[in-house]
């Protein structure tokens, strides 16, 4: 596992967060208009809340777009957790010349889901990957 350093903002979203929801966040990250935060298996159901209630406070108290992904050490079953509820039928590491990459292999109507809204959903997930598991990259291949 990779050390990740939280700085003080990150510190201060992710308090805020455990104090409104009463989950304890592992990392948290910021892209654009979302915030993202890395939560146990444990805690998704305080995360979230009774019928989306906790999740509903945290977006108002930061008036953005809130996620909240189950963390996991498996490399795979993360990547599977980030593009929750998109299907990915294989997920494998790769080297190339820029680095360790991870390889995504999708059915075709899956990809919109994958990316998201102006790629917003792939720019979280690479963030995510490079930081807890040194991934430089996401490839997508059609199954």
């Amino acid at each position: 596992m990779v050390r990740i350093r939280i700085g003080a903002d990150e510190i201060q979203f992710i308090n805020l967060f455990e104090k409104l929801t009463g989950a304890k966040a592992q990392d948290m990250i910021e892209e654009e208009n979302t915030i993202c935060f890395l939560v146990s298996k444990e805690d998704m159901g305080l995360a979230i809340g009774k019928k989306g209630a906790n999740i509903e406070k945290v977006r108002n108290t930061f008036n953005k777009n809130v996620c909240v992904i189950e963390y996991s050490e498996d490399m795979a079953e993360f990547v599977r957790n980030i593009f929750q509820p998109s299907k990915i039928r294989e997920v494998r590491p790769s080297s190339s010349s820029k680095g360790r990459n991870i390889v995504l292999k999708i059915d075709r109507k899956q990809r919109g889901g994958i990316i998201g809204s102006k790629g917003e959903k792939i720019k979280l997930a690479k963030r995510l990957l490079n930081r807890h598991f040194n991934m430089e990259d996401i490839i997508l291949e059609n199954a």
